[in-house]
């Protein structure tokens, strides 16, 4: 196939010209979609670790559901938009349906995909909408930011920033110590570099990190590039029939749930950058939805935990993509990504520092900087409304501290019913919230956790 020939069919599929964009462009924008997003590939296989699963299969597992994902974004809805594990979903899958709640992570997968399979089966039916519609607006932005919290806290304990202390739950660790000391300088370089706004900061401040533990002995050299790490660790381990236990319920809705948000939250808000939101309405959104379903099961198949739109491809988009071509390039380079999983453990590796404490000082202070960004939506609640506001802050608050997404839901839904109630003002509740409420309180009730 000549040049000539090639141009023209990515002309034709990917509309270059009428969306105003060039091949160089949307190369560029590609590329920088895919610096802003790659600190996932250093967490993920730390966060799965803490389930039990294998660093180097979830590594792999991660790079190939973000290519599929993005791959279908590209190729079912032409919008320049990076997918991948999502940053909270990957903390409620490893520290409240496994550790915490004691769930084999071969389940945990299972209710994965069976949240995927809902999202794709229920496409034609409008049961995604009316979800979203039912779910409270003060409950919606506070899940966003209570999984920040969330994120943050476990950050700073990675980081040994915090540390747990009998009687006050947790307090100031040694600030002074090698590891602690790294994080913290960490932090600062990716602080300055986000603030300064240079796009990738999170990757090129964890790769800053990398050359400081490399020179003081805080971590060693395992080389570049290797062949990829087997996949067999978690390749098809899904349980599908356990997390279909009653008591897993409220567990699939929560993944559910959360790849609801943040599916049309992210579409919504790069869309709206791209300039392509007419009325109110988007064009292509089903296609949109549909790849970050697929893409789920697929990742849970290969063995990761949900994925999701990344609303770090606004960087992609101001860097001029318009197009699906853009996530071709951002795919290829997840792909590529495969052959150097010795960085990876280079970066994502732990640090033990004894009484079977081990610290992540390279990765942790992105973690703290991810919760910075998701902290963003408090903006958004009516806090001059107490039946808002205190579920709002209830949401928020319960997540860290219960280290629990699914309590911070449910108790955020269930005193937001309670306060309306109260306050005369049970039809501002849509039905829909009632009975998530219900379901909720039954839960308690029967002691299912």
């Amino acid at each position: 196939m000549t040049d000539d020939s090639s141009s023209r069919l990515v002309e034709r599929f990917f509309h270059l010209s009428e969306n105003g964009t060039s091949v160089r462009t949307e190369v560029l924008a590609g590329v920088t979609t895919f610096l802003t997003m790659a600190y996932i590939i250093f967490v993920q296989p730390a966060v799965l670790a803490a389930a039990g699963m294998d660093p180097g299969a979830v590594l792999v597992a991660t790079c190939l559901a973000s290519a599929i994902g993005t791959l279908l974004m590209a190729t079912l809805a032409n919008y320049p938009i990076g997918v991948a594990p999502a940053m909270g979903h990957n903390f409620f899958f490893a520290f409240t349906v496994v550790v915490a709640g004691g769930t084999p992570w071969q389940t945990a997968v299972g209710s994965v995909a069976i949240a995927g399979s809902i999202f794709i089966l229920t496409a034609g039916i409008g049961l995604r909408e009316r979800v979203m519609t039912a779910v409270p607006e003060a409950i919606k932005h506070a899940i966003g930011a209570g999984i920040g919290l969330l994120i943050a806290l476990i950050g700073f304990e990675w980081s040994g920033i915090i540390v747990d202390a009998p009687g006050t739950l947790v307090t100031l660790g040694s600030l002074g110590s090698p590891p602690v000391l790294l994080a913290i300088g960490t932090l600062a370089v990716m602080a300055i570099l986000w603030a300064r706004g240079v796009r990738g900061a999170l990757l090129f401040g964890m790769m800053a990190s990398t050359l400081v533990a490399l020179a003081t002995g805080l971590t060693r050299y395992e080389g570049i590039v290797a062949a990829p790490p087997s996949i067999a660790p978690t390749f098809l381990q899904l349980d599908i029939l356990s997390a279909l236990r009653p008591d897993l319920i409220s567990v699939t809705f929560v993944f559910f749930l959360l790849a609801l948000f943040d599916s049309i939250g992210t579409l919504i808000g790069v869309a709206s950058r791209i300039g392509v939101v007419r009325n109110g309405t988007i064009p292509r959104a089903r296609q949109a939805l549909m790849a970050d379903a697929i893409g789920t099961v697929a990742g849970a198949a290969l063995g990761t935990s949900t994925v999701t739109a990344y609303v770090e491809s606004s960087t992609g988009v101001a860097a001029g993509g318009r197009t699906g071509l853009a996530s071709v390039v951002t795919a290829a380079l997840f792909l590529l990504a495969i052959f150097f999983h010795p960085l990876v453990r280079m970066i994502g590796g732990g640090y033990a520092v004894g009484n079977q404490v081990v610290l992540y000082p390279i990765v942790a202070p992105a973690l703290i900087l991810v919760g910075v960004m998701m902290m963003q939506s408090v903006r958004d609640i009516r806090w001059d409304d107490a039946t808002d506001a205190i579920p709002a802050f209830l949401t928020m608050a319960v997540m860290p501290l219960a280290v629990s997404i699914t309590d911070g839901i449910a108790f955020g839904f269930i005193s937001l019913v309670v306060l309306k109630a109260a306050t005369g003002r049970a039809r501002d509740v849509a039905p829909l919230s009632w009975v998530f409420a219900a379901v909720f309180l039954l839960r308690y009730v029967m002691g299912l956790r």
